[in-house]
């Protein structure tokens, strides 16, 4: 990808793993018997279903089929230290990629090609990567049954209401935090925080044609500003109101975050030693939006 990475050998996923996800992990185990009613609900029919739905409407990439995505896969799964799921490619006009990992079968991830459409290989890489956060931090025990709910609302009409009553506040915040996890494993991946960033300026507001001519240091500027609203009491409380009901957080909040893990030593000790202990205290405020 125009220059050598450092291979994290033996990167382990608490390395890395932003203390609010660790945080809103601990919380959502704490509620009884959530894993198994998630599970009981969803059961296997429905796991099925999303599967098959999955390899009749989606290109399996492979060594012979879309060959620059595979080798994008593998060099990301070698350098986070990872065996490689298997890559979907799906047409859709909504720019977005997802993850599954169900019991007994092998994990896989799904590109829309509205969303390869608008980004460089370096870019499609940090999304791949962020995938595989997913996977490496086993994030799947709750991300996959919440992705069984959304995609149900959209492929099972008239759910939609029903569904949208059983996405527990809670379970939502969770995810929100997840997300920054693997911001985190993208960054990793490419090593190049403007690859990352330049990856969520075009989901905030890309396009095939609009997308080169996106200014990053200007959206930068602009994750800056959108953080710096969580100073008062009432941007705070406006903030959290309007990401409440949102499966990620906002573009440029993810960005500011890639933006400071950037230039701290613990990213820093990770390139330079992989296997140092991971010991990040500070999580900073702010909001809660997809990839």
């Amino acid at each position: 990808m125009g220059f050598s990475k450092t291979l994290l050998v033996g990167l382990k996923a608490d390395q890395f793993r932003h203390p609010l996800d660790l945080e809103a992990t601990n919380s959502l185990k704490q509620i009884p018997g959530l894993d198994l009613m998630v599970r009981n609900l969803l059961g296997p029919l429905a796991e099925q279903f999303f599967y098959l739905n999955n390899i009749a409407a989606s290109i399996l990439v492979g060594e012979n089929q879309l060959p620059h995505l595979h080798q994008l896969l593998l060099e990301a799964c070698k350098t986070l230290d990872l065996e490689p799921p298997q890559l979907y490619v799906q047409q859709h006009p909504a720019p977005n990629a997802y993850t599954f990992a169900m019991r007994g079968k092998q994990p896989f991830i799904v590109l829309h090609t509205s969303l390869i459409e608008i980004l460089t290989p370096e870019e499609i890489q940090a999304v791949i990567a962020h995938e595989l956060g997913h996977l490496k931090c086993e994030h799947s025990v709750y991300l996959t049954p919440l992705n069984i709910v959304i995609l149900a609302a959209g492929l099972l009409p008239g759910w939609g209401t029903v569904i949208a009553q059983s996405v527990q506040a809670q379970m939502l915040e969770w995810v929100r935090c997840a997300e920054f996890t693997c911001d985190r494993a993208a960054l990793l991946a490419t090593q190049n925080p403007r690859v990352v960033m330049s990856v969520l300026m075009k989901l905030a507001g890309g396009s095939p044609t609009l997308a080169p001519q996106l200014n990053l240091d200007a959206f930068i500027e602009q994750a800056r500003a959108y953080d710096a609203v969580s100073h008062t009491e009432l941007g705070e409380l406006l903030k959290s109101a309007q990401t409440a009901q949102l499966t990620h957080p906002v573009p440029v909040l993810r960005a500011r975050e890639i933006d400071r893990w950037a230039s701290s030593q613990t990213y820093q000790s990770l390139l330079q030693k992989p296997d140092i202990e991971y010991n990040d205290q500070v999580a900073p405020k702010g909001g809660w939006r997809n990839w």
